[in-house]
């Protein structure tokens, strides 16, 4: 089956990760995967969550929002907070980027990742891990700096989506693709290689073992590719 835009299956789209666009923040990156695009700030804040007071730990959290024209038709703001998909999504942030950290106790400081989408066409939470991650390094090194500390970042995290449209197995797909397919599932790595989080859902159909197996092989290699991109963003 012929791809929309060109793609053989395991092919992720061209993918852009623009580091330091924000100069205000601690940490930023404005990533893009195809056609969408996220810009993703990191931000060092003194304090901790009530749960993490007294301890001398850090914490990591995240929030993702959409913009009204991020999409085709315009959608409303989340003016009373978060719905239920920005809840499920931000927290998936949060959790894949804390698996990035190495170590806690560089004092009762919390590193809060903004992920705001600014463009539309799948895979936005994928995007926003892996742009997060960049930003994420660098608030990291700037807690360093201004603790005497080692930087508390461990690994780089990063995130594909792989989805089945028919009885083909597609990498990184893209709103056509993932409006149609029948499976649909979000991989979350830390390098060299293991499993952060594995989201696999058969939307519209049900997937074999040799087709999840298939969607892991692409999704690894996927992942591994965006660890190259985030290694020459960051510079390492």
């Amino acid at each position: 089956m012929a791809r929309a835009d060109g793609r053989a299956p395991d092919q992720l789209r061209p993918v852009v990760l623009e580091r330091n666009a924000n100069p205000y923040a601690e940490g930023s990156c404005l990533v893009r995967f195809g056609g969408t695009l996220v810009h993703c700030t990191a931000s060092v804040e003194v304090g901790v969550p009530p749960f993490k007071k007294g301890t001398g730990l850090g914490w990591v959290t995240a929030e993702y929002a959409m913009l009204p024209r991020a999409t085709v038709e315009r959608t409303n703001r989340e003016r009373n907070g978060p719905g239920g998909r920005s809840q499920e999504i931000q927290r998936l942030i949060g959790r894949s980027l804390r698996a990035a950290m190495g170590r806690w106790d560089f004092g009762e400081h919390t590193i809060k990742i903004d992920c705001d989408v600014l463009q539309a066409d799948g895979g936005t939470r994928t995007a926003s891990i892996t742009g997060g991650c960049v930003a994420l390094a660098d608030a990291c090194a700037y807690l360093a700096a201004k603790t005497g500390q080692a930087t508390p970042f461990g690994q780089l995290v990063a995130a594909v989506s792989v989805g089945v449209l028919g009885d083909e197995v597609l990498l990184d797909l893209a709103y056509v693709e993932d409006r149609d397919a029948g499976v649909d599932a979000n991989f979350v790595m830390r390098s060299p290689g293991d499993l952060v989080e594995l989201q696999g859902t058969g939307e519209n159909g049900v997937f074999s073992r040799a087709q999840f197996l298939q969607m892991l092989d692409y999704g690894e290699r996927g992942i591994r590719a965006l660890f190259d991109a985030q290694r020459q963003a960051l510079g390492w």
